[in-house]
């Protein structure tokens, strides 16, 4: 970190790690996303199958990360598991999400509960989807159920990991050629389900989506709102910094297609949870590769952790919330690189704070090395090494270096 002085964290402030349930749990074989990565023409490079087995092992995975030093675990909750069929929600795996905040709260660690990271039922894929208005209605309802008997023990949420992912996906996803591969991978998923209408979230057309993703968010943090318990609803986003270089740049059209009706969805909601890990450098014609001497992360694309300070600034200028920082992160297996990324990414958060910005967390992505989608596990971007075959969880420097920044509480 800089030579600057520390200073002290805002009262309240939550230090930790996230982490999403299909991508830590394993055997999520109710969703959507179990059928993509073991389909014939997968776009997975391998399959979820007993990811980090958090299913079984979630205390120890709580426990290592109050050790520490952290006060706040972000997690999500799998629609999938709890209400595997239509209408019917299993009172056991409401029960075991109980466990999940009661173990939490007895390790002092304020827990953060995503409603929605990516996944959703088969059921609910093979109908349509969030390609189907009243899709909006049903997550509405889970998300009732889930608070009926969750909600006095959540201390913060969210409705959709990254409401505007499916945008940064339509970014990165523009050859024929992936486009291809994907209509091979649904019609796939269409013919193993039985359907001819299989919506996966992370994929599905953004024109038919994004207005019922819009009203899903509303209706569901209604249901939240509605109690038991009384905890702020925030909205989650992809916030990749956008940088305008050359006369007559496109960086606000590409701000624009990054984050369409969200800006001004943001406006409503509790808090932003602002998630970030590179940037993107936008000319005349549209987007720029990374300058040729910049430093990749193994998930490839640029090193380069200042772009947190750009997206924090753009998201209290923008929407005038309350900022989480719910993702940070990189993929790397050189854990000194971690360490300076995390270094530099907390420079600056200081420089925000400095600047009196509001911002209220540092959660790292992610706790554990997990399975990162269609990259499987070849991405490590955990605090903590897991032996896939063992299970055994290995903190590593980075993960013990951040946790003595958050017991000391300066930056």
């Amino acid at each position: 970190m800089s030579d600057r002085a520390r200073r002290p964290v805002p009262k309240g402030f939550l230090w930790g790690t996230a982490i999403s349930a299909h991508q830590s749990e394993g055997n999520n074989v109710g969703s959507d996303a179990w059928l993509c990565e073991n389909v014939p023409a997968s776009l997975y490079r391998q399959p979820s199958l007993d990811a980090c087995d958090s299913y079984h092992r979630y205390g120890e995975d709580i426990a290592i990360a109050a050790d520490l030093g952290f006060n706040c675990h972000r997690f999500g909750i799998e629609w999938a598991r709890i209400e595997p069929e239509p209408g019917r929600f299993s009172n056991a795996e409401l029960d075991r999400c109980r466990r999940i905040l009661e173990a939490c709260h007895a390790r002092d660690l304020a827990p953060m509960v995503t409603f929605n990271h990516f996944t959703v039922p088969l059921w609910f894929a093979a109908r349509g989807g969030f390609e189907v208005a009243d899709g909006a209605d049903l997550f509405a309802r889970f998300c009732e159920t889930a608070t009926l008997r969750l909600g006095d023990l959540i201390s913060y949420a969210s409705t959709f990991n990254e409401a505007n992912i499916q945008r940064l996906v339509v970014q990165m996803r523009r050859s024929p050629k992936a486009k291809a591969a994907l209509d091979a991978m649904l019609a796939d998923c269409n013919r193993a389900c039985g359907s001819d209408r299989f919506s996966t979230l992370l994929f599905a057309p953004l024109e038919k989506t994004e207005p019922v993703l819009v009203d899903a968010h509303a209706k569901a943090t209604a249901a939240m709102k509605a109690g038991p318990g009384s905890f702020p609803v925030g909205l989650t986003l992809t916030m990749q910094d956008v940088q305008g270089v050359g006369e007559g740049h496109q960086a606000e059209a590409f701000i624009q297609d990054l984050y369409g009706p969200w800006l001004e969805v943001g406006k409503t909601a509790d808090f932003i949870g602002v998630q970030t890990y590179t940037r993107y450098r936008v000319g005349p014609n549209g987007p720029l590769p990374p300058p040729r001497e910049a430093e990749r992360t193994g998930a490839g694309y640029e090193f380069y952790p200042q772009a947190l300070g750009g997206t924090i600034r753009f998201a209290a200028e923008r929407m005038g919330r309350p900022i989480f920082v719910t993702e940070s992160g990189i993929a790397t297996d050189d854990d000194t690189r971690r360490v300076a990324f995390i270094d530099a990414a907390l420079d600056e958060v200081r420089s925000c704070l400095d600047e009196g910005i509001d911002i209220r967390s540092f959660l790292y992505w992610s706790l554990l090395d997990n399975f990162e989608w269609t990259s499987g596990y070849g991405q490590h971007f955990g605090l903590v090494e897991v032996d896939l075959e063992t299970f055994a969880r290995t903190p590593k420097p980075s993960a013990r270096h951040l946790g003595n920044i958050a017991r000391a509480g300066l930056l």
